[in-house]
């Protein structure tokens, strides 16, 4: 499912006009980024959280010549399922 089929899909199961759907998704989305780039974090009960780690920098090696170089550090999304989501799947 692409970000076009998630707003039909709102749409549909909501009786919003397909404008409306897109704010509501984007809104969400929009929402969810603003607490992930303050360090927050995102529990939406029985679908999942989202959070940030900051890994350290750390040594890697070059695959093609070998050679040992660093892998810098930067912030990284998490996403842990939830538990109705990952029974849902089964």
């Amino acid at each position: 499912m692409n970000r076009t089929e998630l707003i039909d899909k709102v749409a549909k199961e909501s009786d919003l006009s397909k404008s409306a759907a897109e704010q509501v998704v984007n809104s969400v989305f929009s929402a969810i980024t603003e607490a992930m780039k303050s360090g927050g974090k995102v529990t939406l009960a029985g679908f999942g959280t989202f959070s940030t780690a900051d890994p350290a920098a750390r040594e890697g090696r070059n695959p093609q010549s070998g050679e040992t170089i660093t892998i810098p550090a930067k912030k990284v999304v998490k996403f842990k399922a939830g538990s109705k989501l990952t029974d849902s799947v089964k």
